[in-house]
C-alpha cells in the first residue's frame, strides 16, 4: 500500500508540474508582449529619416545602430524625447550603442540623417530593445493569475519555476538580439569586402591595359626606328 500510495503522489506531482508547463508555453502573453524591434533601411542621399518608437514610464530603452553599406559607412544619429529634447546626438558615426533610462511615457524619435552626403547611400541597421519597469512589460500580471499548487503535489515552489523561466526566457532574448547584431555586421563586413575587391579588380584591369599599351606602343617606336625605307643603287 505504501509503494502503490507513493506511485499515486508521483503521478500527481507529474501531472501538476505538467499542466503548469503546458499553460506557460500555451499561452502567448506568457511572458508578455515582446517590444522589441529591428529594421534595416535605405537612406538615400540628402535625406532625413526619422522612426517613433512608444515607450512606457520610467523603463529602458536602448537603441543600437549599424552603417552596413554605402560609401564613408557613416551617419548623423539623433534620439529626440516626447518633449522635443535632444537626448543623443552624433555626428558621422558608423555604428553606435545608446541607453535611455529612465524613458516618459510618450513617443521617441529616433533620426539618421544623410543630408551631408549629396551622391552616396546608406543601408543602416537598427533594433530598438524596449524594457518595462522592473523587466519585461506583462509577465507579473499573467503569473498572478495562476494559484500555487499544494505542496503534497508539487515538491518545488512556483516562484521557483517562474524565476527559472524567466531567466530563461531573457537569456534566450539576449542571444536573439547577439544574433541580429552578429549578423548586421557579418553584412557591413561582407558588403566592404565586396567594394573593395571590385576596386582591385577595376584598377587591376586599368594598370594591365596600360601595361600593354605601353608594351605596343614601345615595339612599334622601337621598329619604326630601324625600318628604312631608302633604296639602295648598286
Amino acid at each position: 500500500m505504501a509503494l502503490l500510495r507513493r506511485k499515486e503522489g508521483s503521478g500527481g506531482r507529474l501531472l501538476a508540474l505538467a499542466a503548469i508547463f503546458g499553460w506557460c508555453f500555451g499561452s502567448v502573453r506568457c511572458f508578455g508582449q515582446s517590444q522589441d524591434s529591428e529594421l534595416t533601411f535605405l537612406l538615400p542621399a540628402g535625406r532625413l529619416e526619422c522612426f517613433f518608437q512608444t515607450a512606457v514610464k520610467n523603463g529602458t530603452m536602448e537603441v543600437e545602430y549599424q552603417v552596413i553599406a554605402g560609401a564613408g559607412m557613416d551617419v548623423d544619429f539623433t534620439i529626440l524625447s516626447p518633449e522635443g529634447i535632444r537626448l543623443i546626438v552624433e555626428s558621422r558615426r558608423s555604428d553606435g550603442v545608446h541607453v535611455v533610462e529612465p524613458t516618459v511615457e510618450g513617443d521617441y524619435q529616433i533620426c539618421f540623417d544623410n543630408s551631408f552626403s549629396r551622391f552616396s547611400e546608406k543601408m543602416v541597421f537598427f533594433e530598438i530593445i524596449i524594457e518595462g519597469q522592473g523587466g519585461d512589460v506583462g509577465g507579473d500580471e499573467e503569473w498572478a493569475g495562476l494559484e500555487e499548487p499544494d505542496g503534497s503535489l508539487l515538491e518545488y515552489k512556483l516562484e521557483d519555476i517562474r524565476e527559472s523561466m524567466d531567466s530563461l526566457h531573457r537569456r534566450l532574448e539576449r542571444s536573439r538580439q547577439m544574433q541580429t547584431v552578429l549578423r548586421a555586421f557579418e553584412a557591413r563586413d561582407r558588403n566592404l569586402l565586396e567594394d573593395n575587391l571590385w576596386r582591385v579588380s577595376f584598377w587591376s584591369c586599368a594598370s594591365m591595359l596600360v601595361m600593354l599599351c605601353v608594351a605596343l606602343t614601345q615595339v612599334y617606336t622601337v621598329r619604326k626606328l630601324f625600318d628604312d625605307k631608302r633604296r639602295v643603287y648598286t
